[in-house]
Formats: C-alpha cells, structure tokens, sequence
C-alpha cells in the first residue's frame, strides 16, 4: 500500500504509522503557518476520534510565537480557541466520545476559550529528523509534523508520560479568513 492509500484508509497501528511518519519529510516553521483543519489518524489511541466528537477543527498558526492548537466549532457555526490548560487534565480520563457529549462540550466552550495564544513553533529534532513542531505554553506537549504535501501534514502528538503517542493530519485551508474576537468568530 502506497502513502496516499495508507493515509486515505485513515487507520494503521502505531509501529505502521510511525513507518509513514519517519519517511515523510521535514518542514520548517514557515510552512505551517495559516489555518489547518483537523483529523485523527486512527492508531487505536483512546483519542482516536475524540477530538472531532467535541467539535475539533483544527489548529492556527499566526506567526511562531503565536499558535492556537485547539480551535473548535461553536454551534453557532464559528470557530473559537480554547484554552488547552483546562483541558490538560481530560488527557489523562477516559472520555466519552458521543453526539450527545459533544453538544454539551459547545455549549460550555465560552467557559473554555480564550484569544491569547497557548503555544509556539519550534524546530525540534525527533526520531533522528529535525522538524517543524508546536510546543504547548503550559502543558508538557510536543506537536511534531512531516510533511505529506503542500497542503497535508502527518503530526503526532508527544506527551510526556503517554506510553502511545497520537496521530493527526492537518489540511492546510486556501481563502478562508477567520477573524476571532475574543476567542470566536
């Protein structure tokens, strides 16, 4: 199976999937910049598919000093940053990932969000490549990417004390402005 036909089937095992992350290429911290919409990549993680049960969109990169690694969808159809300090706790409890869940979880995100940004973008070296990746302010994360085309990236989160790390793609998105006052938009 190609790259394309492993990524498209959006399900793999860890060790297969760190394979397709340590052969996709590097990226500097230039080329994440902009709005990034958001999936999992099925490992059979206890994440997998929690973050777009709760209305995960995706991550933004205004510049590498300001970075807002969760942005979600509010259900007024915008989107909105949330403050990943008050969730830091939810990453080590089981989580339910059901419909029902998830409309409480937008309905209590004004509780959640914030405008200022809660990471940064570093080059860090990781499985022997040095990559563009995004460090959490106040949570021990490391967001590491490869790159799988111009507009696709294949990350994988790296938290301290999390024996099976996390995959992601992020789909780089073209002309859509999103202007968030006060945490939404």
């Amino acid at each position: 199976m190609n790259i394309r036909e492993r990524l498209k089937a959006n399900r793999s095992t860890t060790t297969d999937a760190f394979e397709l992350f340590d052969f996709l290429e590097p990226i500097n911290v230039d080329f994440m910049i902009g709005n990034w919409k958001g999936e999992s990549f099925h490992t059979n993680h206890p994440m997998d598919g929690l973050l777009e049960a709760y209305h995960w969109y995706g991550k933004r990169f205004e510049n590498p000093e300001d970075v807002h690694p969760l942005v979600f969808s509010t259900l007024r159809g915008g989107v909105t940053t949330v403050n990943p300090a008050l969730m830091g706790s939810a990453l080590n409890v089981p989580m339910p990932k059901s419909a029902i869940v998830g409309r409480i979880f937008q309905t209590l995100l004004p509780l959640l969000t914030t405008s200022r940004s809660t990471a940064r973008l570093r080059m860090t070296s990781y499985r022997g490549k040095s990559s563009a990746t995004m460090i959490y302010d106040q949570l021990p994360i490391n967001d590491v990417f490869r790159k799988i085309d111009q507009d696709a990236v294949l990350g994988v989160m790296d938290l301290k004390g999390m024996t099976m790390p996390f995959f992601f793609i992020l789909h780089r998105e073209h002309g859509r402005e999103q202007l968030l006052e006060g945490g939404q938009s």
